[in-house]
C-alpha cells in the first residue's frame, strides 16, 4: 500500500447529491492542453473533469481501478490537470491511490482544483509544475425540502469536510483547524506556496511539461456552459440531458458545426455563447 500513512475518506451514500461540481473560476484558469511531455505504461492521466460527463468523457474511479490493475504492484505516476468535479468519484480515486501497493507520485501539471486536489493528496510524492495551482474548498450539495431537510443536509456534509481537512492536515503538517479554515476560504495555492506549506514535496522539471494543442478544442467552453447551468440551479442530470439533446456528436461538435439534434435555433444560441467565451479569453 501507499508508502505514506494517509487517512481514509468515507463517503456516505445517503448524500448522493453531495459534490464538488466544476466551478467557473476553476474552469477559467484551466488550460486543458497542459500535460506531461512523456508518459508510459505506469502513468495515469487525469486531464478531464472528475466523474462521468454528459458525453461519456471524464475520470471515474472504475477507470482508475482498471488502470491500476494493469499496472500491478509497480510505482505509478499520476499526472493531473483537472478543474475538479464529482465529490464521490474524487474520494473513491483518492482511496484507490492511497491503497496502491507501491509508490505513488502525483504531478500537478496545471490545475488540481476541488475534487482533483483531494486526489492529489494521495501521492507519496507531490510535484507541482511552474504556474500550477491547488484549490481546496468544502463539499457542497444540491438540497431541496424544508428547513429541517436543509439542517439535516448540513449535518450530513460536516463529516466529509472534517475528513478532507484531516487529509490536507496530514499532508501539510498544519492543524486540522487550519486546514478547515483554508477550505472555508476556498483557497488557491500556487506551486511555490504549496511546497512551502507542505501540500507538495517539490517541483516538476520544466522539460516534463508540454502543451497539447489538440486537447484544447471546445472542451473548456462546453464545461463552462455546464458550470453556468449548475450555478443557475439545474441539477447534474438535467444539465447532461440538455447537452445530450443538443449534440449528436462529441464536445468538438460545437466547434466543428455538427448539426444539433434539438434544432438550429437552440444550437445557434449555444454556438454564439461558445464563440463569445472564446473571444473573451
Amino acid at each position: 500500500m501507499s508508502l505514506l500513512k494517509l487517512p481514509e475518506i468515507k463517503a456516505d451514500a445517503r448524500i448522493g447529491s453531495a459534490q464538488f461540481d466544476m466551478r467557473p473560476d476553476a474552469l477559467e484558469r484551466w488550460e486543458p492542453g497542459v500535460c506531461a511531455a512523456v508518459e508510459d505504461a505506469a502513468s495515469i492521466s487525469i486531464y478531464e473533469q472528475i466523474g462521468a460527463s454528459w458525453d461519456g468523457s471524464g475520470i471515474t474511479a472504475s477507470r482508475i481501478s482498471a488502470i491500476l490493475r494493469n499496472i500491478g504492484a509497480r510505482d505509478v505516476v499520476v499526472n493531473v490537470n483537472s478543474p475538479g468535479g464529482d465529490f464521490f468519484e474524487g474520494v473513491a480515486i483518492y482511496n484507490l491511490l492511497r491503497q496502491h501497493k507501491a509508490k505513488v507520485t502525483v504531478q500537478v501539471m496545471g490545475l488540481a482544483a476541488s475534487a482533483a486536489s483531494v486526489i492529489a493528496m494521495a501521492g507519496d510524492e507531490i510535484l507541482m509544475g511552474d504556474g500550477s495551482f491547488l484549490m481546496i474548498h468544502n463539499a457542497w450539495a444540491v438540497a431541496v425540502g424544508n428547513r429541517h431537510d436543509f439542517l439535516a443536509a448540513s449535518d450530513q456534509l460536516a463529516p466529509f469536510d472534517q475528513a478532507m481537512a484531516e487529509v490536507y492536515a496530514a499532508r501539510s503538517g498544519m492543524s486540522v483547524d487550519e486546514a478547515a479554515a483554508m477550505m472555508d476560504k476556498e483557497t488557491w495555492i500556487g506551486a511555490t506556496q504549496a511546497v512551502k506549506d507542505g501540500f507538495a514535496t517539490g517541483m516538476v522539471d520544466r522539460s516534463n511539461i508540454t502543451q497539447d494543442a489538440k486537447a484544447q478544442g471546445s472542451k473548456k467552453y462546453l464545461a463552462l456552459v455546464e458550470a453556468s447551468m449548475a450555478r443557475a440551479g439545474h441539477s447534474r442530470s438535467v444539465r447532461r440531458d440538455a447537452l445530450k439533446s443538443l449534440f449528436s456528436g462529441t464536445p468538438g461538435a460545437a466547434e466543428n458545426s455538427t448539426t444539433p439534434s434539438a434544432g438550429q435555433d437552440v444550437a445557434a444560441s449555444l454556438q454564439s455563447l461558445l464563440n463569445n467565451m472564446k473571444g473573451s479569453q
